[in-house]
């Protein structure tokens, strides 16, 4: 009798952990994460690769080196790039704005961007200062996760591209 009263026990305790959410149910994410997403709708997001002005690096990622650039993610915003051809004093060129972007990879002078969930691949030209997107892959990646763990449940037609620290 004993172990039928700590079976029953067991069972009811793991049944009051399963809950049929509905669409009324309330949003616990917002509730637990000190985060809030910063999205764009998607015709904004496609339309937000663009080649700037250079400008000073604030929260830097990863570097990559590929003939005589040098990129250097500024993380979920783009990439700086420099020249390197004299590696010991790398002169700031352009930067290359793409919301969402963490990494890069680049093949055949072709540089492919993870844009938030999207993958773009683009061309930059040095000499001309000229860079293009080529092709866009929709939803390769999965949404970005706070940095405290959580996905945000957003509308439909929106891409979370970074969060910021609730006030």
């Amino acid at each position: 009798m004993k172990h039928l009263c700590i079976l029953l026990l067991v069972c009811i305790t793991s049944l009051s952990c399963v809950t049929d959410r509905t669409s009324d149910d309330v949003d616990t994410v917002d509730l637990l994460t000190n985060y809030d997403a910063i999205t764009l709708d998607r015709p904004t997001f496609e339309a937000s690769v663009a080649l700037e002005d250079a400008r000073s690096i604030i929260n830097s990622g990863k570097i990559y080196v590929f003939n005589d650039l040098l990129f250097v993610n500024e993380k979920n915003k783009g990439f700086h790039v420099f020249d390197n051809e004299n590696p010991s004093s790398p002169v700031a060129l352009a930067y290359i704005k793409a919301p969402g972007a963490t990494d890069l990879a680049i093949k055949n002078e072709v540089y492919y961007i993870n844009q938030a969930v999207d993958l773009i691949a683009v061309t930059y030209d040095k000499q001309t200062a000229n860079l293009q997107v080529t092709k866009r892959i929709r939803e390769v990646f999965p949404p970005k996760v706070s940095p405290d763990g959580f996905v945000h449940n957003i509308p439909d037609g929106e891409i979370i591209i970074d969060y910021e620290l609730e006030d």
